[in-house]
């Protein structure tokens, strides 16, 4: 499944979100982990980037489970979202990067662009969901538009440095 095609039914919609959900889980985990190895009182910018960071995918990943959560639709298994964001999303690995800022810029700008396919595809859909399609599509945006943030604040490090 593409996100670029239209989402037509609650399985669909709660497959994508589960891509999300996991999407979210990688970048709490690998800010967690940068975190975790890095001297904070070295880099306090940097330590601080990583905590919001991972708070705040804890918190996206809280707010797709509760979308899901609403829909009539059964559930898909982990291994099988997981084998979906590694084709998808996951052709680079934390060794690819010159570093832990272009590991977090690598994955809030996937995370972006996956949550923008997602509405892209959701709007250009007509169809009904069990889900009000408006909360569905007003919590994509809020948690793409704060990707983006995360995007710019990293990059905004990367510049300083």
């Amino acid at each position: 499944m593409s996100v670029g095609q239209r989402v037509t039914s609650d399985h669909q919609l709660a497959r994508l979100l589960q891509i999300g959900v996991v999407l979210e889980e990688v970048v709490e985990a690998r800010s967690t982990q940068h975190h975790r190895e890095m001297d904070n009182d070295v880099d306090a910018e940097l330590g601080a980037l990583l905590r919001h960071a991972a708070e705040e995918s804890a918190d996206h990943r809280d707010r797709l489970e509760d979308l899901i959560g609403e829909l009539d639709a059964e559930s898909v298994s982990y291994e099988e979202i997981e084998a979906l964001v590694e084709a998808q999303y996951g052709n680079t690995k934390p060794e690819d990067f010159d570093g832990v800022l272009y590991d977090q810029l690598c994955n809030e700008e996937t995370a972006y662009k996956f949550y923008d396919d997602l509405i892209e595809a959701i709007e250009g859909s007509d169809s009904t969901f069990s889900v009000d399609r408006d909360r569905v599509l007003d919590t994509l945006r809020g948690i793409r538009a704060e990707e983006e943030e995360g995007v710019e604040e990293v990059t905004a490090i990367m510049e300083r440095r």
